[in-house]
């Protein structure tokens, strides 16, 4: 008998996890959740977060179950949060709608909540089960989690190059080394962030915008609609301010430059409606490591850098990459071609490990998504 409830369960999460991913694209800062209620094995409430100040999933699937929540099971991918935020707390909902157990995938790490919600529960009679389907409701909302735990956004770095591991000519020339597939890609990876960030090279050279553009998306029109709807932070990383503020980056909405030293011009950025933050380092470049933290108390759950080889390379070589995706185009650009990072390495031992966790055909090219791999022990 218990077999058979934990197969259930794990299915009814599934089906809860879909329903999460619906909000990739539009909850953050808030985490992806999804919520179904189930009665004498009946779905009877189904909801998800669609948007940050809007109804949480458990709230929309109560209102679908009506006086059927009374008795039944509730599914949820995170934890109900306990506490008053924009919206009431949704254990205080599930008590109040009388559901006789609450099934959760994971804890929710943010310190306002990280197990009140679920001990609120169990001690007002309430079964209650954590840890279904963890893995994989811990991986739809990697952002979130870190925020909450380290205060610190998850960092995916994006490459696109050639089978010689090339991304720009020499001259500066890179478009476009992918196809619209993964560029559709690229655009989906831009949606579901918080934040993208590049570089004055990239916006210099290629007069990059860094928007999400809805066409481009490759989803359908509503789910389109809704990803395009909140628009990710777009930050410059330019030490020395060599942008001029009618750069496409700057006509293309409100911006985040960061740089060494603002001067004087910080009168004329604040005055087109961008922000102007100063983190200089000791080395005269911007400070990355304090420019994370800064976005992470920001809310910035996943923040995606777009940028040439010099400042991806800066990223990787201060051991603040998550993640990467890396789009392979089927084609040699040659030796005088620009590498992938600027990372100078002596020797092989010197060399980064990666660990490989996916590889699939986009279009005509290929992704492949990798992490650093853990250091090894001596």
């Amino acid at each position: 008998m218990a077999g058979e409830q934990a197969v259930l369960d794990a299915h009814y999460m599934s089906r809860a996890l879909e329903l999460a991913r619906k909000g990739l694209y539009s909850t953050h800062p808030n985490p992806r959740v999804g919520c179904v209620i189930v009665k004498s094995g009946e779905v009877v409430g189904e909801g998800w977060h669609i948007q940050a100040g809007g109804p949480h999933a458990e709230v929309h699937a109560l209102r679908q179950a009506g006086e059927r929540a009374r008795g039944a099971t509730a599914y949820v991918t995170l934890e109900p949060c306990s506490h008053y935020g924009r919206t009431p707390p949704c254990a205080e909902a599930l008590l109040n709608a009388g559901v006789a157990r609450v099934v959760a995938a994971m804890q929710d790490p943010n310190p306002q909540v990280a197990g009140r919600g679920l001990q609120g529960l169990q001690a007002a009679g309430i079964e209650v089960q954590c840890g279904v389907l963890e893995s994989a409701a811990r991986a739809l909302n990697v952002g979130f989690i870190k925020r909450m735990e380290q205060g610190l956004p998850y960092v995916r770095v994006k490459l696109a190059m050639s089978l010689d591991g090339r991304t720009a000519m020499a001259g500066g020339e890179s478009q476009w080394i992918t196809g619209p597939a993964a560029r559709s890609a690229v655009q989906r990876l831009r949606a579901r962030s918080s934040a993208v960030l590049t570089g004055a090279d990239s916006v210099l050279a290629d007069g990059a915008r860094m928007t999400v553009r809805p066409s481009e998306l490759g989803l359908a029109p509503d789910a389109a609609e809704l990803a395009s709807r909140i628009q990710p932070l777009r930050v410059l990383v330019d030490g020395r301010l060599r942008v001029p503020l009618d750069a496409p980056f700057f006509q293309a909405g409100p911006a985040l430059a960061v740089c060494c030293t603002a001067g004087a011009q910080r009168s004329a950025y604040e005055g087109q409606g961008h922000q102007l933050l100063e983190l200089p380092s000791g080395s005269g470049q911007v400070d990355l490591p304090r420019l994370l933290r800064e976005l992470g108390e920001r809310g910035v759950n996943e923040l995606l850098v777009e940028a040439g080889p010099r400042l991806a390379g800066a990223f990787a070589q201060q051991g603040l990459v998550d993640e990467y995706q890396l789009f392979i185009a089927a084609k040699f650009m040659g030796s005088t071609a620009r590498p992938l990072l600027d990372w100078p390495l002596a020797h092989m031992a010197d060399a980064a490990a990666l660990k490989i966790i996916e590889m699939r055909a986009v279009g005509d090219d290929w992704r492949v998504i990798a992490i650093p791999a853990p250091a090894q022990r001596v």
